[in-house]
């Protein structure tokens, strides 16, 4: 009598899945996105730089037929206006169509398999995007003062105020162009925000309805033209210069984080 033996099957073999690398970190990405995003805006650096500074300077030619020159609040708003406006055109309007332009031909979708956080992704393209107003708003400011006659002894508060004022415009205009549902409504939504930095930074305050003065505190870059003002004056009240800066920059964190949901709602949907 035969007796039939099994012979046990073999046992099946679990290949460990290999580790993910790990996510790259907030600064080294941030520098990354930056420098990618620098070479690029670096074609059209000069016409960038002629277009957002020209409009500015055209602003400061036609106000000096109806604002007179000299030390007055009038003056330094204007000219502190249309130095802001110049981050305006470029940190609003266009990181709107430019995000915008990513969302709608699918651009988001390669930054979304990159392993660097959403931050990263947001602040890279409004910095390098910014980078290039300093010297506009440098150029209209010093061709204000000699033009309506005010000192041009503090034009370096510039250097503060265009990065505060560039990053709370900066994170606006990318979350107008990750939420508009089509390129053309970033586009028009970019250049409405920037008709409103035109019309609340560069009017006197003290020219405006209650209504409209309501609204233009409403506006980040409008703190840091109200600060950039007060240093026109022949004594300026620091304190009140450093507060406006301070609330410039506290909305500027805000927008910048509104930005960074608005980019991870956009590539996840």
């Amino acid at each position: 009598m035969t007796v039939l033996t099994s012979t046990p099957a073999p046992a099946a073999t679990t290949v460990a899945a290999a580790p993910l690398a790990p996510a790259a970190r907030l600064l080294p990405a941030l520098a990354a996105v930056y420098r990618a995003q620098l070479a690029r805006a670096k074609v059209a650096r000069i016409p960038l730089m002629f277009v957002a500074s020209f409009q500015s300077i055209g602003i400061l030619v036609m106000m000096r037929g109806v604002v007179d020159s000299g030390d007055n609040p009038s003056a330094r708003a204007v000219v502190a206006g249309s130095s802001v406006l110049v981050v305006a055109f470029v940190a609003l309007n266009l990181l709107a169509q430019y995000f915008g332009r990513l969302r709608a031909t699918g651009g988001l979708d390669h930054y979304a398999t990159l392993p660097v956080p959403a931050a990263s992704v947001v602040l890279g393209a409004a910095a390098a995007y910014a980078s290039f107003t300093l010297p506009g708003a440098l150029v209209t400011a010093g061709f204000g003062a000699v033009l309506f006659g005010l000192s041009p002894a503090h034009l370096w508060v510039l250097v503060v105020v265009v990065p505060l004022a560039g990053a709370a415009l900066s994170g606006i205009g990318a979350t107008l162009g990750l939420l508009a549902p089509k390129q053309e409504l970033a586009t028009m939504a970019g250049q409405l925000g920037m008709s409103a930095a035109l019309l609340l930074g560069v009017l006197p305050a003290s020219h405006l309805p209650a209504a409209v003065r309501a609204l233009r505190d409403l506006l980040p870059s409008t703190y840091g033209v109200d600060a950039f003002a007060a240093t026109f004056a022949s004594r300026p009240h620091w304190s009140l210069v450093l507060a406006d800066l301070a609330v410039c920059a506290g909305v500027g964190v805000l927008s910048l984080a509104l930005a960074t949901w608005s980019y991870r709602r956009a590539t996840t949907r």
